[in-house]
């Protein structure tokens, strides 16, 4: 509710930075820190499990990747995606970036991919009213859930 009526808490710095070396966080909601990728589940998500994948490098477009970045950031996508699949058992994933702000990326200046699991009728109408989103599972469960699948990628 706090995400639903603008209440959120502001962290400081960059959500995909978070602060300290620690390589999983459940407050921080960090699934996986690599030294080029970060894993965090969405606190505010469209479907539980909804992932936020990001190069640890401060940058806010997909061409300023260099090749080492953009190979570590899909093949953790490929990972985070694959995890979700045997976990989840979700019937499809959207999968994607948003550019900008105009775009629709309400992080711009730090690159991130969504995974978003996808179930058959998972929402039907309820996005269209005004940001309206249900989430069948605490997002703590579902850290849980997913916290040793990735632990087993360090």
């Amino acid at each position: 509710m706090e995400h639903v009526t603008g209440n959120s808490p502001r962290i400081d710095g960059c959500l995909f930075e978070p602060a300290g070396t620690c390589l999983q966080s459940k407050d921080k909601l960090l699934l996986l820190r690599t030294p080029e990728t970060i894993v965090l589940l969405n606190r505010f998500p469209y479907t539980n499990g909804h992932l936020l994948v990001a190069p640890t490098r401060h940058l806010s477009c997909i061409s300023e990747l260099t090749p080492g970045e953009n190979i570590a950031l899909f093949d953790m996508v490929q990972k985070s995606t694959s995890i979700l699949k045997t976990l989840l058992q979700p019937d499809g994933f959207n999968i994607g970036c948003n550019i900008g702000a105009t775009a629709g990326a309400g992080i711009a200046d730090h690159l991130h991919v969504h995974i978003v699991p996808r179930w058959d009728g998972d929402h039907n109408f309820m996005t269209v009213l005004d940001d309206v989103r249900t989430i069948p599972e605490h997002i703590e469960n579902t850290f849980d859930s997913l916290s040793p699948s990735f632990k087993s990628l360090l």
